[in-house]
């Protein structure tokens, strides 16, 4: 499959996944949800490995990179990102988490030493300027508060957690791990993890026999998990953390998309400029090199002129 064909695929379904969350969150716990999520999700990927006939053998040292991995990113960082959306809005959590391809962009520089393209840097800041500016009615209002900062505290904090596990993946990748089953396993790991969480905290393991509830589970564990997180995973190693994670940014524009046909949202300006900006520094990221220098040399030469 291609790149781009993978970075559709992961831009479209984590950017319809924030709808399907608002119906796991109330009856049951956030960190029930997360257990059953990651679940079924890894007994699906597990299943799916066996038919392949994909290896699902590892040694003892590779269990314990792919219990960190696990742990960092389908453990830690849902647990502080569902947290934090108790005390900030879905806004404030979607640029707190856009902020996660700068940290990648650190990490990328301090695990394996990659060059990053002038380009990435201004694809970036163009996107978290338009996405500051598409939710600027909703947090141009917001008070910072102890609660507000806590929240934007657990959400930095699950980002570095996100960003931590994207490098190990392109690790594991590196040493000709298999993505799908070391996903697999990653998912496992992380749902064992969120089930000790859970029984730390005394939580009930109910269950909501709801369409919505069963519906959004059932599209969270084999989409927003099974199919997103093999398409991003396989992007890391491809095209490097830094545009990989771009994808966080484009994820507000195709939930501003679903939104407006689901729960009737209204477009305005900022909605326009916003998306303007987001689209234009997707194109910038992902832009070969060489067309943005002759693109630059015949602005000079003309100007020359």
């Amino acid at each position: 499959m291609s790149n781009s064909v993978l970075y559709i695929i992961t831009v479209i379904i984590w950017g319809s996944t924030w709808i399907a969350i608002n119906y796991q969150l109330g009856e049951v716990a956030a960190e029930v949800s997360i257990v059953y999520r990651f679940g079924f999700a890894a007994l699906v990927m597990f299943a799916y490995c066996r038919v392949k006939k994909l290896p699902l053998s590892f040694s003892a040292k590779q269990h314990v990179q792919l219990f960190a991995f696990g742990l960092t990113l389908f453990g830690c960082n849902y647990y502080l990102l569902y947290n934090a959306q108790t005390y900030i809005n879905s806004a404030l959590t979607s640029i707190a988490f856009s902020t996660l391809m700068i940290v990648n962009i650190l990490n990328a520089r301090l695990w394996f030493k990659t060059r990053i393209p002038s380009q990435v840097y201004l694809g970036g800041a163009l996107g978290l300027v338009g996405i500051i500016t598409l939710f600027w009615p909703q947090i141009s209002h917001v008070q910072f508060a102890d609660n507000t900062l806590l929240g934007l505290g657990l959400c930095f904090i699950g980002v570095i957690f996100a960003s931590t596990g994207n490098m190990i993946s392109i690790k594991n990748q590196h040493n000709n791990m298999p993505v799908l089953p070391a996903t697999a396993w990653g998912m496992l790991y992380g749902c064992l993890f969120m089930l000790v969480v859970a029984l730390i905290q005394g939580q009930e393991f109910n269950f909501s026999y709801t369409l919505p509830y069963i519906s959004s589970l059932l599209y969270l564990s084999i989409f927003g998990s099974v199919i997103a997180f093999g398409c991003y995973l396989t992007l890391l190693a491809r095209i490097g953390a830094h545009k990989a994670s771009y994808t966080t940014i484009m994820f507000p524009a195709v939930a501003v998309v679903i939104s407006s046909v689901v729960e009737g949202f209204t477009w305005d300006s900022y909605t326009f400029i916003g998306l303007g900006l987001m689209l234009a520094g997707n194109l910038v990221v992902l832009a070969n090199p060489g067309i943005l220098k002759r693109f630059s040399f015949s602005r000079l030469k003309t100007r020359e002129v």
